[in-house]
């Protein structure tokens, strides 16, 4: 390719970033919608079945800061790769699980427990791509394109696993998301790598473009991209931050609601509103649609409001708006008595909900830099217990005060998780306490300042970022 015209590979990979996102949240959100079939063949109970949903997402929680500090040390591109063919493989155990084996829930429970090891490499490695190839000023559109995959692989799994479940049998479903996945990954470490100055795809003006939007100690070389943990922060640091508790208390919650969407919507339409399977596959669609569409707004809001005003207008207001709303909706459609009605409701604050996801992982490559994987890896962590909590507790709940009182605890963490964000300053970038002089009484540029044409934070950056 000439490098006389600007290139825009790291939009392209963004792109493939959202397909893995989308399969990701396919291979996820799969056994949800043949869950009542599989159920069926192994005589598992509803809170059997909530065990198997909570097993992923606790391999998926445990393993979210190896798997970040695994991209960190190692680069996006192979990690991801790793775990995409790692997920691929326990997606297609799942099929094999025989009928009739005694400790089939065991078996259930392990195979999805390490798929979720699996999965816990993609958002902290994507965190890390972002750090390395998005400049600040495009992170939120950048992140909302990636988190919009959630919104389409979740929307896609209802119509597709039900219409593979009726023609072929759910354990097809399963077969079919392994091969999706594998093809997915395998194409991404063919076209990826771990900086731009390393693809030889990308021209010197987008290069330009990139490292100009970002702080000077996360700029990387693909010489100092090879050197494995260079410039990487001490986890002590990490753990002292207020930003970093902050935003995992409020992903926790976020992940909590979400997972609510994923793991039991399809259930509740079915068994407590009473829809057919064809119309529960239907209306299922409506909240992971939603999620996409609002990750996307959400992220070009944050870009804007970020320019206009400030980062944490951008960033903070941004977020604790759409989580407070959220819980609006959901509070109020757990109450409506039309089955369609409420589900339009409920969709709507699946959708506000996600107006606030880029934030989260803006944010934390924000302040983070070159471990932006491993703190983006702990905060997600919170979100993945949230979801663990919810596949467990929401059928509980709902057993013994209906499931309008399980919809309302998730309205209460919402709002929760709105207040957690008035504790966010996007500004304090995470550094040692005691920071090496630079010279000349220089003080390097926060992610919020370099390339950016907003108001400029206060710079609190140090050499450990």
């Amino acid at each position: 390719m000439s490098h006389t015209k600007t290139s825009h590979v790291r939009w392209f990979l963004v792109f493939w970033m959202f397909l893995l996102s989308a399969v990701s949240y396919l291979d996820r959100v799969n056994i949800s919608i043949a869950g009542r079939s599989i159920a069926q063949d192994y005589r598992l109970s509803n809170v059997q079945l909530g065990y198997v949903f909570s097993a992923l997402l606790v391999g998926y929680a445990l393993f979210q800061t190896v798997g970040g500090r695994l991209a960190d040390r190692f680069g996006p591109r192979r990690v991801l790769t790793g775990g995409v063919v790692w997920w691929g493989l326990f997606t297609g155990l799942t099929a094999l699980v025989p009928l009739g084996i005694r400790g089939a829930l065991f078996y259930f429970i392990a195979i999805r427990f390490l798929l979720g090891v699996g999965e816990a490499v993609v958002y902290p490695a994507s965190n890390q791509f972002v750090a390395r190839w998005i400049p600040a000023q495009e992170r939120g559109i950048a992140n909302g394109w990636i988190f919009a995959g959630v919104g389409a692989g979740a929307g896609l799994s209802p119509p597709l696993i039900t219409y593979v479940m009726l023609h072929y049998g759910w354990r097809s479903s399963f077969w079919l998301c392994a091969i999706v996945g594998l093809v997915a990954g395998i194409v991404w470490f063919l076209v990826a790598r771990d900086t731009p100055a390393e693809h030889t795809h990308v021209s010197a003006s987008e290069l330009a473009i990139i490292q100009s939007g970002l702080p000077v100690k996360t700029r990387l070389s693909g010489k100092e991209a090879s050197q494995k943990g260079a410039g990487l922060l001490p986890w002590g640091i990490v753990l002292q931050s207020k930003e970093v508790w902050a935003v995992t208390l409020s992903y926790f919650c976020f992940g909590y609601v979400a997972w609510i969407f994923f793991s039991w919507f399809f259930i509740y339409l079915a068994q407590v509103r009473g829809l057919n399977l064809k119309a529960s596959a239907f209306y299922a669609m409506l909240p992971p649609l939603a999620m996409s569409v609002c990750s996307l707004l959400g992220g070009t809001i944050n870009d804007r409001l970020t320019k206009w005003r400030s980062l944490r207008l951008g960033r903070c207001c941004l977020a604790a708006f759409g989580i407070a709303v959220a819980g609006i909706f959901i509070a109020f459609g757990s109450q409506v008595d039309s089955a369609r009605l409420a589900s339009v409701v409920l969709a709507g604050g699946a959708g506000a909900l996600y107006l606030s996801q880029s934030s989260f992982w803006s944010v934390t490559a924000d302040i983070a830099g070159r471990s932006s994987g491993s703190v983006s890896g702990f905060m997600n962590m919170g979100a993945q217990i949230g979801g663990a909590v919810t596949a467990s507790l929401t059928p509980a709940i709902a057993a013994r005060f209906g499931w309008t009182a399980s919809f309302l605890v998730a309205a209460g963490l919402c709002l929760v998780g709105a207040l957690a964000w008035l504790l966010v300053d996007p500004t304090r970038t995470l550094a040692p306490l005691t920071p090496e002089p630079l010279p000349d009484g220089q003080v390097l540029a926060s992610p919020g300042q370099e390339g950016t044409t907003g108001p400029k934070p206060s710079p609190l950056v140090s050499p450990g970022t």
